[in-house]
């Protein structure tokens, strides 16, 4: 397990490379970054796209790391927010064939808001849902999309969820109401040597979020956690939604669950992975565009 820079991989072992993430790569001009996620995992013969990135840009940048998406078998969006999928019309551009799979949740827009003068659309093209329908999974409950790579959807909240959520609204029925993030997933594949789960934002919280998968797969080991921890307060001031207390705290928690390795980055924060990574030491690595993970 560890990070290579190259283009080859181990055999038999999973291949995740960020396509988009908020941060660019060292030394490669030719790669775009912007405030999304975007990752290409190559498992057992196959390819998935977690999530589109909030643009084109993720695509750009698969070309530029030399993969073809429409090689892709299948696409899972994490939640239903712009930064993640934003780049949905793209992918339907470059594979007219994948299945693209999402959480089954009411159509409607979402917001962040904050200051009491910040206020922005942040949810997915409605639209563009309507239009390429046939294209769309909706799914509900544990679904199984290819072998051995599971969508979960039942996530319990045994511990707090991240406070960053406090900004964050959908529109029903005239109003805005605290997004209950019913659209909201994890991806758990499952190899002969254990789990890799995959987080977007971890809007119900990175620990509800690892203790569902622990909890549908008994005694699986977890060999990594990937994505986002959404420990970030307001990106545009890069605070921090949580206190130094509760960081550790969290980085103590995450230890005891006993996953091998976490990657973490976009919505984690440069400030709350510095917390965590004085709690969790090695085990804990940033990620972001172009890099390029083997577990």
């Amino acid at each position: 397990m560890g990070r290579s820079n190259a283009g080859g991989h181990r055999e038999n072992e999973m291949k995740i490379t960020t396509l988009i993430e908020n941060d660019p790569p060292e030394g490669r001009d030719d790669l775009i970054a912007e405030f999304g996620l975007s990752l290409h995992v190559q498992t057992d013969g196959r390819q998935i796209l977690f999530d589109t990135g909030a643009s084109g840009a993720f695509a750009d940048n698969a070309e530029a790391l030399g993969i073809d998406l429409e090689k892709v078998n299948a696409a899972v969006l994490s939640h239903h927010h712009f930064d993640h999928g934003g780049g949905l019309g793209r992918f339907l551009e470059a594979n007219h064939r994948a299945p693209i799979y999402l959480r089954d949740a009411e159509p409607a827009d979402r917001f962040f808001k904050a200051l009491a003068i910040l206020k922005r659309p942040i949810g997915l093209d409605l639209a563009l849902l309507g239009r390429s329908r046939d294209r769309f999974e909706f799914i509900d409950g544990e679904t199984e999309v290819a072998d051995g790579v599971h969508l979960i959807t039942e996530i319990e909240s045994a511990h707090p969820l991240p406070k960053g959520n406090l900004h964050l609204f959908v529109a029903r029925e005239g109003e805005l109401i605290p997004d209950p993030f019913d659209h909201e997933l994890v991806m758990v594949i499952i190899e002969d040597d254990g789990m890799v789960v995959f987080s977007g934002c971890s809007h119900h919280g990175i620990l509800n979020m690892v203790e569902a998968a622990a909890a549908r797969f008994s005694g699986v080991p977890i060999k990594a956690v990937i994505g986002g921890f959404h420990l970030i307060g307001l990106p545009i001031f890069n605070t921090m939604a949580a206190s130094r207390g509760e960081v550790e705290a969290m980085g103590r928690r995450l230890l005891e669950m006993g996953p091998q390795k976490f990657y973490t980055a976009h919505c984690t924060g440069a400030k709350a992975f510095k917390i965590l990574h004085s709690v969790m030491g090695d085990i804990l690595e940033p990620f972001q565009t172009g890099s390029v993970v083997e577990v």
